[in-house]
């Protein structure tokens, strides 16, 4: 297996959506996506995501992406399909066309945890019979919402079927990995600031601490 980097942007531009408590600082503006993915560009080991299923997936970033000839898997919030700032049935099929790979973020961007068996239930099959439907092509990714997952949500998932996990734990991953951490991009973000995360090889005690943090996230 590759060492590889997994870069998660959400939303970007000016929201056309009332954003959820904590959401902000995870908007970017265009000219930055523009320069970040300048830089990324040239990075066969970076896998570019996108979480929340925002319109900007469609009108800004479909368009960035296509000039570059680069992919992404998109994770829309199943609920979120159609509404006012976020990607419809149409902008979902044109991100197919192009080449996209489509997962689930769930029914209603909330935690996984602690659900009971019939909501998560809900988050983890019925969202993906919604988003699959809206896209047209299977869906078998998936991604934490707000990062956050136990050992019942891994097994869940893996009983399910779903083939790879991503999570927001911000560490290198494993080309072949079924779990995969993610770097979220923030507005405090520059070109320079995904460099070295991208770039820099992560200390042996830092990458222990990391390590020690998703054990601990699978066993609770």
């Amino acid at each position: 297996m590759r060492r590889q980097t997994n870069i998660c942007f959400h939303g970007i531009g000016t929201p056309d959506r009332d954003l959820e408590s904590g959401e902000h600082p995870y908007w970017i503006t265009n000219d930055q996506f523009e320069e970040i993915l300048d830089y990324l560009a040239g990075k066969p080991s970076v896998r570019l995501t996108f979480d929340d299923g925002n319109a900007s997936d469609v009108a800004i970033a479909l368009p960035a992406l296509a000039r570059r000839g680069l992919q992404a898997t998109f994770f829309p919030v199943a609920c979120r399909i159609g509404r006012t700032g976020s990607v419809g049935r149409d902008g979902l099929r044109a991100l197919v066309r192009h080449g996209m790979e489509i997962g689930s973020h769930g029914m209603h961007h909330q935690s996984w945890r602690r659900l009971s068996d019939p909501e998560l239930d809900e988050e983890l099959v019925h969202a993906r019979i919604v988003i699959a439907e809206e896209s047209g092509v299977a869906v078998d990714t998936a991604a934490c919402p707000l990062g956050e997952y136990d050992r019942r949500v891994l097994a869940r998932l893996r009983a399910l079927g779903y083939t790879r996990v991503f999570t927001s734990d911000r560490s290198p991953a494993q080309s072949r990995s079924w779990l995969q951490p993610r770097y979220s991009v923030t507005a405090d973000d520059s070109p320079e600031s995904v460099r070295a995360t991208v770039e820099e090889r992560v200390p042996a005690t830092a990458g222990a601490i990391s390590f020690g943090k998703r054990i601990v996230k699978r066993w609770r």
